[in-house]
């Protein structure tokens, strides 16, 4: 059976042994620096300690400068690392797991992976007492670059440092390109690596698939993990093929993949959550449920799983498990970066089916008073739940005053949320008697999605629910007319050469429709078509890759995403040196700059 891959090998130090073999180094041997260690330059690498006991940051500080290093940073606690790492770069992170008061080690990572707060070279390693397989998985879900426990011998430290700083350096340009959301040049990376060194051929193949996954390329990923899995029987590579297999609708087979995972590596915690949504996806939401529960059992801390359950458990009815799960949200979120308001507003819901819409409201003020500085719909989805606490509750007046007032709110500003949201409030709206408004709303979900056969579909289901089928249906057709007339002129302008006409229409289109991604895309592409013709402009660049960003945020993993930002990275100038210098003899840089042509249908 596999190591799991979603549980590293943690680096125990067994007690000594005098019955060990005579080849075994003594304990001064263990202290002197292996001669691998003196091809790197430690002397010059940035570390931070972090651990709220100070004689362990003593001792390792103390190995650390038996390696020569000079630039030491400590930190007592989760938030001071966080204060550390916003104002610079580390190229080592020594963080231990259990931190005291405010955020752990975990959350730490996760903060700093999230906010790219490290740099893809950097070496974050994850330093414990805890053992359990709950801790150790926990961390393990945010991939540290090494587990290690305590205590720790200054061999073990030395020797696990320079083995993950050499795998780093194989990865730093790939990750970079990742970060960048290059994906297409991180798959070629990764292809360069690969006929560099097979060393890491195998883990360089899971890096491929991913980012060919990422670029919208399923059908060139799956033949990655086809070759991984012709050589060994990798649970990752297995997964992955599941995964592809859902995108494609194909949630039986997809099921049947994440069985056999679990069912060989039970440790194997990305599974569950897959299998997860291969039931949701198959129509399943108490089996979906089960997995879910299941799972966050096993490593229940984390955030977005056990939001998952409660929202999964809410649709179902399931009150004391979504309460549950929302509570463990809260707890567990207090000081993570993953802390939202869907925890505080399901949990609001939980409270309006029990009757108890008190404990509701407070709810309802709190996540206010946390997020409202940081969501631009706060208020607007707080009054939501509030309606439906009270209609849930059978407090119907209030009901059809906080609808009321969601109409007023809407009426007075014109800006909209994303459609989950829409759907959310339109329900509500056609619930409480409010008429009009709804019927508004779902035409704007409908003109942001007009090529999304399946949303159209639940649209059309609320409206016969609310008993207008025939309005329901004139009004989907009407704005679906008008989200392609909108982006026809603008491309009409476009194939006409009247670029600087096209580049501000399809502005006013954006405006009117935020959320549709084929009016974003072929905003973009008329951006790049704009600098391929007149010249590369900074603010036509920056004005696409936000427009692109807001995309990949909306739908991941998508094609044409990955096209137009290779396109955007092959407009960029290339900076000249101010005094080049001479090559050196025998040096051969390559430059691995590989221009796609770019689109020229927007």
């Amino acid at each position: 059976m596999n190591t799991p891959a979603a549980l590293p090998k943690p680096d125990a130090n067994p007690a000594p042994n005098p019955a060990a073999k005579p080849d075994a180094k003594p304990a001064a041997a263990a202290l002197s620096k292996p001669k691998v260690l003196e091809e790197i330059d430690w002397a010059s690498k940035h570390y931070l300690i972090v651990d709220d006991f100070v004689g362990i940051r003593q001792l390792l500080r103390e190995s650390l400068r038996s390696l020569g290093a000079r630039n030491i940073d400590q930190a007592s606690s989760g938030g001071e690392a966080m204060g550390l790492l916003n104002k610079l770069r580390y190229d080592v992170v020594l963080c231990d797991y259990n931190l005291g008061e405010g955020k752990n080690g975990q959350q730490v990572l996760e903060e700093a992976r999230m906010r790219q707060l490290l740099m893809p070279s950097s070496v974050f390693v994850m330093v414990s007492a805890e053992k359990s397989v709950e801790s150790v998985m926990g961390a393990a879900e945010h991939q540290p670059d090494a587990y290690l426990v305590k205590p720790i011998t200054e061999g073990v430290l030395l020797t696990r440092l320079n083995r993950v700083w050499r795998r780093k350096q194989i990865f730093r340009l790939i990750d970079q390109a990742f970060i960048e959301k290059d994906y297409l040049r991180a798959a070629r990376l990764c292809d360069d690596q690969i006929a560099a060194s097979r060393v890491h051929e195998i883990e360089l193949l899971r890096m491929k698939a991913r980012m060919l996954e990422r670029s919208g390329q399923p059908a060139r990923a799956r033949e990655v993990y086809e070759k991984v899995l012709a050589q060994r029987e990798y649970h990752w590579a297995r997964a992955g093929l599941g995964k592809i297999r859902m995108a494609d609708g194909d949630f039986e087979q997809a099921r049947q993949m994440f069985q056999t995972v679990i069912a060989e590596n039970r440790h194997y915690i990305d599974a569950y959550d897959q299998l997860a949504k291969a039931y949701q996806g198959m129509g399943q939401h108490e089996e979906a449920a089960a997995v879910l529960e299941r799972a966050a059992k096993m490593s229940p801390n984390s955030v977005p799983r056990q939001r998952h359950l409660g929202q999964a458990a809410l649709r179902l009815g399931n009150v004391p498990m979504a309460e549950k799960a929302f509570r463990k949200c809260l707890v567990i979120g207090e000081y993570s970066i993953r802390k939202a308001p869907d925890d505080y507003l399901g949990l609001a819901r939980v409270c309006g089916l029990k009757g108890n819409t008190k404990d509701a409201l407070q709810l309802l003020l709190l996540v206010q008073r946390e997020f409202g500085s940081e969501h631009e719909h706060m208020v607007l989805r707080a009054k939501i739940t509030e309606g439906h606490v009270y209609h849930e509750s059978g407090d119907y007046l209030n009901a059809r005053r906080a609808g009321d007032e969601l109409d007023g709110m809407l009426q007075a500003d014109p800006r909209r949320p994303g459609t989950a949201i829409c759907i959310e409030m339109a329900t509500l709206l056609f619930a409480v008697g409010v008429k009009g408004t709804p019927n508004e709303v779902l035409a704007y979900v409908i003109r942001n999605n007009h090529d999304n056969t399946l949303l159209q579909d639940e649209v059309q289901k609320i409206f016969d629910r609310a008993r207008l089928p025939d309005e329901g249906a004139l009004i989907i057709r009407t704005a679906r007319k008008e989200a392609v007339d909108l982006m026809n002129q603008g491309v009409v302008l476009w194939k006409t050469g009247k670029l600087p006409d096209a580049v501000k229409w399809m502005r006013k289109a954006r405006e009117r429709l935020p959320d549709n991604v084929r009016v974003l895309f072929n905003a973009v592409q008329i951006l790049i078509s704009h600098m391929q013709q007149r010249g590369y402009e900074p603010e036509l660049d920056v004005e696409a890759r936000e427009v692109l960003e807001h995309v990949d945020r909306l739908q991941p993993s998508q094609q044409r995403f990955a096209q137009l930002m290779e396109q955007l990275g092959a407009l960029q100038p290339k900076p000249e040196p101010a005094n080049p210098a001479p090559p050196e003899a025998g040096k051969d840089e390559k430059d691995a700059q590989d221009d796609a042509a770019p689109s020229r249908k927007p």
